[in-house]
């Protein structure tokens, strides 16, 4: 096997160790690092049966050889219009690892919401002293509406549980168990019972009317796209606020600016945007009931995650190496963008 590493963060050392230990394949690190995607070197692609990357290079329709990609992110929409399926290359992404930190994320954008903290961080600042009800409440009891029920929204439905939270879900046809996906032993909800109630797409406003929190953990596709707008923003208690850790433009700009400033929802936390950064005169970073943060929910710059990741790429080898299911698999389906 002929192993190809193109990442935009330094490889793992132990996890790259045990792969050139296998003896059955030649592992070549592409270097400088480079965020965004770059033409390999032609007599590098041409080898490559297997490619660990964060974007596939632009030439990737002169890779013959190639066989499985791996991405290191859980979106995969730089995979689109490709056309793997069609040349029969299989692709994963990186389902499991980025789990724990965006779900402990969630928990924190709803305690800090709740409490206000932004506020009270404030008022030390300019030493204030204000004990006020807002910064006094407390999450258990909540109901928390998970958009989405893949590993993030299942592990924040565990440690919801763990909070004394409800949680409700909305699915497109209901909860199944999730073979073959890599997950942090002893996290997550793998048998998908922990739901307290479980919606399915016909049922949208039923499941945004009785929500405290709306947390969006869905991969940005054709179909999510523009998915929540007036209607849905609308169809929320006045007290909900919205979480979205998965891709701006899931959420329409627009109706969102709009629901922020006229009260339609509490306030929202928001860690993915319209634009890369968002730029300095954009709205939202003037609303007192807004928290953003730069994209950094995942926590991919720290050796927990790359521990993670290069533990599902070695597994993953050796399901290659031996005809086993890959974990992380996407359908064809899926890379279309549907």
């Amino acid at each position: 096997m002929n192993i190809v590493v193109d990442l935009p963060i330094p490889a793992y050392e132990p996890g790259l160790a045990a792969l050139k230990a296998r003896g059955d394949c030649t592992v070549t690190c592409v270097t400088p690092l480079a965020v965004g995607p770059r033409e390999l070197d032609p007599a590098l692609a041409s080898k490559a049966e297997i490619l660990f990357c964060g974007w596939p290079p632009p030439n990737v329709a002169q890779m013959q050889a190639l066989r499985w990609v791996q991405v290191y992110s859980t979106g995969y929409s730089q995979l689109f219009g490709l056309g793997l399926t069609e040349r029969g290359i299989r692709a994963t992404n990186s389902r499991g690892c980025f789990d724990v930190p965006i779900s402990e994320w969630n928990i924190a954008m709803m305690v800090n919401l709740l409490r206000n903290v932004r506020q009270m961080i404030r008022n030390q600042d300019a030493a204030i002293w204000d004990r006020a009800a807002e910064f006094q409440r407390e999450l258990r009891g909540a109901t928390v509406g998970l958009w989405g029920y893949g590993g993030i929204g299942r592990e924040t439905a565990r440690l919801c549980h763990q909070m004394g939270l409800k949680v409700h879900v909305l699915t497109r046809s209901g909860i199944k168990p999730r073979p073959h996906t890599y997950s942090v032993p002893g996290t997550g909800d793998p048998e998908g019972v922990l739901p307290d109630r479980v919606f399915v797409s016909g049922e949208e406003l039923s499941f945004l009317g009785g929500l405290d929190f709306l947390v969006l953990s869905m991969p940005l596709t054709k179909a999510t796209e523009g998915l929540v707008g007036e209607r849905e923003l609308r169809a929320l208690p006045k007290t909900c606020y919205l979480l979205n850790p998965a891709r701006g433009p899931i959420v329409r700009e627009e109706a969102l600016i709009r629901a922020l400033q006229e009260g339609w929802i509490a306030g929202a936390a928001l860690d993915t945007h319209y634009k890369y950064p968002l730029p300095a005169d954009h709205p939202l970073w003037k609303m007192p009931n807004v928290i953003l943060t730069p994209h950094i929910s995942g926590s991919n710059l720290t050796p927990r995650f790359s521990e993670m990741l290069w533990d599902l790429f070695c597994q993953n080898v050796e399901r290659y190496a031996s005809g086993q299911p890959l974990l992380n698999k996407l359908t064809a389906s899926q890379l279309a963008g549907d």
